[in-house]
């Protein structure tokens, strides 16, 4: 138990590569496994939306030009396999639990996000599982809402792909590009943050949005 504890708190740290350095050494090949679980469970239950999603994967990136650490080629293909699954596991929830859900009080699910990301959907239509994608929460709850009836699934599947293999390369190659700068590597913490605070902006710009169209109404 407390070992669980132990990768629980360096998961949730600011300091991913320290994470990642010693998930490697510890597990070797099969920490490539836990990372496509990280990003499988983050992408693919409504539930964990709280999971670390771009700033992994700039992590990751950046540990395989820095340190030497994992296969970049290898572990691009594996998490876009694991984002596209994701993906596609929390369609068909959605699409046989969700219409249920809306109608259920349930503690671990955040109905304000499910809203929300329907209005995304009204307003961006299928381009939201791209966009989303590069929107923490939201790129948990989007191909959910999707499931639930706001899309087919031919169409689905084929913004999926275009958005797991966006996702991984962008967010991973930056990270190998930049990670081995000696500035980035000295304020790692610094650009964690900076990275998770980017990718919020497009959510908290929607809230205050709708915040503005209620007092006008």
């Amino acid at each position: 138990m407390g070992e669980i504890k132990h990768w629980i708190d360096l998961l949730f740290h600011t300091d991913l590569q320290a994470f990642l350095k010693n998930l490697y050494d510890k597990y070797q090949s099969q920490s490539y496994i836990i990372l496509m679980l990280i990003i499988f469970c983050e992408t693919g239950l409504v539930v964990l939306p709280f999971l670390p999603g771009d700033s992994l994967l700039f992590a990751a990136g950046a540990v395989c030009s820095s340190m030497g650490v994992f296969n970049i080629p290898t572990l691009i293909g594996l998490l876009i396999v694991a984002a596209f699954f994701g993906d596609n596991s929390n369609y068909f929830i959605g699409r046989y639990i969700g219409p249920k859900i809306f109608n259920m009080k349930l503690r671990f699910i955040n109905k304000e996000y499910l809203h929300r990301t329907h209005e995304f959907y009204e307003k961006h239509g299928g381009a939201t599982i791209i966009i989303a994608r590069f929107m923490p929460i939201i790129r948990t709850f989007a191909p959910f809402v999707a499931g639930i009836g706001t899309m087919s699934y031919g169409r689905f599947i084929t913004f999926s792909i275009i958005s797991s293999l966006l996702w991984i390369n962008v967010c991973t190659w930056a990270g190998y590009a930049l990670g081995s700068i000696p500035w980035v590597k000295t304020h790692f913490e610094m650009v964690t943050l900076l990275i998770i605070a980017v990718s919020l902006i497009p959510a908290a710009v929607g809230v205050l949005r709708g915040m503005m169209t209620k007092k006008t109404q």
